[in-house]
């Protein structure tokens, strides 16, 4: 299975997918965790911010998803893919796709922002930037709705943990 955690920066994909990646390792299940920012750097470093090079990166995580997902791996993948059709894209393409829609408002992300990302891309110091300057699109509907901004790390992640164990009994009881 793959476990695609997506939403605006600083909405809270790479910490909730962690909180569930711990629990799932302390289960028993064999489950690996990408994060969409280190695999930028490793496998689409020659890739750029347009569109198309953000759908290519997104792809190439997908690639890296689905072979280990055809191991037995649980995969969750943190990373933004801010455009539907490509997810949507990813979802056909992948044998067994759950989708994690992490949700938080701008403006709480903007205040969560410790890179300051959204500072520069206000300045236009960072162009294309995910949200101020370049659109995310959330998904219509995504298997789970995590609500960053209203819930406590825990209580996201016992949602996903919960969904995930309904999909897989024989694997996390």
């Amino acid at each position: 299975m793959v476990v695609w955690f997506t939403g605006i920066p600083s909405a809270g994909k790479t910490t909730l997918s962690q909180r569930v990646h711990a629990e799932l390792l302390a289960a028993g299940c064999n489950v690996r965790l990408l994060d969409g920012d280190l695999l930028r750097h490793q496998v689409s470093k020659d890739l750029g911010f347009s569109k198309a090079d953000r759908d290519e990166n997104i792809r190439r995580i997908a690639a890296v998803a689905g072979e280990l997902a055809d191991t037995g791996v649980v995969v969750l993948v943190a990373a933004i893919a801010p455009y539907r059709a490509v997810r949507d894209e990813v979802r056909h393409k992948l044998k067994n796709f759950t989708e994690v829609y992490v949700n938080a408002p701008l403006a709480v992300c903007e205040a969560r922002d410790v890179k300051g990302l959204y500072h520069k891309a206000r300045l236009g110091e960072v162009k294309g930037f995910t949200g101020v300057d370049d659109p995310y699109e959330p998904p219509l509907r995504p298997e789970v709705e995590c609500r960053t901004d209203l819930e406590t790390i825990d209580e996201s992640a016992r949602k996903v943990i919960d969904y995930l164990r309904r999909r897989l009994p024989d694997t996390l009881g």
